[in-house]
């Protein structure tokens, strides 16, 4: 769809795809939403795109995807602008090399990249079907495949030994599966709901934590993965090809329908997911 005068939303956004992504979105016309944890970091995209696409709007809306009263304040922010919502651009993520837990004390990879997925797009939807024709589009990963389905028994991993890969991938796996789900529920809206995977990206997940081995896996994926620039195009295609305005609950790699493992096209647990989701963000 044209992005010009499209507002979007976008979770992130300070680095990386996220970043990239929004300045690809500005030079289109967009007005830009980024919801970013870092101030500093978030003012100096803002900068960027100023100086590149001079003509566009970009807000910045600080908050800690890691902490639900925050999400529900940013989201609220946003909805007291009384602005219309044609993109909601969920891409922000975490990968932990150790178990930390959040102020809410929830695992945090599992309440950053899926749980704050889950919530801010569910306290935006309603704004997002007023503004139909509009997308939903979430950074999903191939790295669902480091799991074999949904770990119901232990879904924060408080008792399964903490496996960097293998919990993010259970993360993505619940991307995925949410994301079938979400296009179902919307059907006959008018937005669609898709969900993408970057490819192998030299981003800065695993730096969170600010230790060693984050610097460790930092370095081999600069070597060896593709840029930022390469891994936002699928992000950038299913948010704004024309071909895909009646797509939904597809996963898409290299800018076409990827393949997904079984366990991802699970109905029966991504209803039973959802469930526990709304059991987590407290709401009905």
């Amino acid at each position: 769809m044209s992005m010009l005068n499209k507002v979007c939303l976008i979770t992130g956004a300070s680095s990386g795809i996220g970043k990239v992504t929004a300045l690809a979105l500005a030079a289109e016309g967009a007005e830009l939403f980024l919801l970013c944890r870092n101030r500093q970091k978030g003012e100096a995209v803002l900068a960027e795109i100023a100086a590149q696409s001079p003509e566009s709007k970009a807000t910045l809306l600080v908050g800690d995807l890691a902490s639900q009263q925050d999400i529900r304040r940013v989201a609220q922010s946003f909805l007291d602008t009384g602005k219309p919502l044609h993109l909601l651009l969920n891409n922000a993520g975490v990968m932990n090399t150790k178990r930390k837990t959040t102020a809410e004390g929830i695992e945090e990879t599992f309440a950053v990249n899926h749980l704050a997925y889950f919530l801010l797009t569910d306290l935006l939807l309603e704004r997002i079907k007023e503004s139909a024709p509009a997308r939903i589009v979430s950074v999903a990963s191939e790295a669902h495949a480091f799991v074999k389905g949904v770990q119901f028994d232990d879904i924060e991993y408080k008792t399964t030994p903490y496996k960097i890969f293998k919990v993010y991938g259970h993360s993505k796996l619940c991307n995925i599966l949410w994301t079938r789900l979400l296009s179902k529920k919307l059907e006959g809206s008018g937005v669609t709901a898709n969900c993408v995977h970057p490819g192998a990206v030299a981003t800065h997940l695993g730096h969170q934590d600010n230790v060693l081995m984050g610097k460790i896996v930092g370095g081999i994926t600069k070597l060896f993965f593709k840029t930022p620039e390469q891994g936002a195009k699928t992000s950038i295609f299913v948010a704004t090809s024309p071909s895909l305005d009646k797509t939904s609950g597809v996963y898409f790699a290299d800018c076409k329908p990827g393949k997904i493992k079984r366990w991802a096209k699970d109905d029966v647990a991504a209803e039973r997911l959802w469930e526990i989701s709304k059991e987590y963000v407290k709401i009905a």
